[in-house]
């Protein structure tokens, strides 16, 4: 069962759950640009977060600062992804408070496993309790790395 929208405020921003106030045009342009979802179609990224427990960061006159979703079954699994901070907003410890109140949200807490890949937030994952993989050797994945950019037939 899904918890309704919450919303956490520190003055100037928020951050919300309630999808409807995503900006997707800015969503889009950061994760299109980002080396993990570089050229993600828009029908493609938006479809991500609508189907995700997804957590918008904005500031009260500027709209839209920054993002993360987690994608999960609310009973065993959650698997972060796409967070970002614009770049405007870097500096001032909000990836950290949207990290704090994705890991407090009712609907993520009693799970078995949460998981993230990353290539350079480690530091700031490992404050909110993520470690590196404990059993590597057990881990599989199928990754297609270029999706969004190879040629199509």
């Amino acid at each position: 069962m899904t918890s309704a929208p919450v919303r956490h405020e520190s003055l100037p921003y928020y951050i919300s759950t309630d999808i409807t106030e995503f900006d997707f045009d800015r969503v889009h342009a950061w994760l299109a640009a980002s080396y993990w979802a570089k050229d993600i179609p828009m029908d493609i990224c938006r479809r991500g977060f609508e189907n995700s427990l997804s957590f918008g960061l904005f500031h009260e006159h500027d709209g839209q600062m920054g993002c993360a979703r987690m994608i999960t079954d609310r009973a065993t699994f959650a698997y972060l992804a796409d967070v970002y901070i614009s770049a405007e907003t870097r500096g001032q410890k909000l990836g950290r408070w949207m990290m704090d109140v994705v890991m407090a949200h009712p609907d993520l807490q009693g799970l078995r496993r949460m998981m993230l890949a990353t290539s350079d937030m480690h530091p700031l994952y490992r404050q909110v309790g993520f470690t590196d993989l404990a059993k590597p050797e057990i881990m599989m994945e199928i990754t297609v790395p270029d999706i969004y950019t190879r040629k199509k037939d």
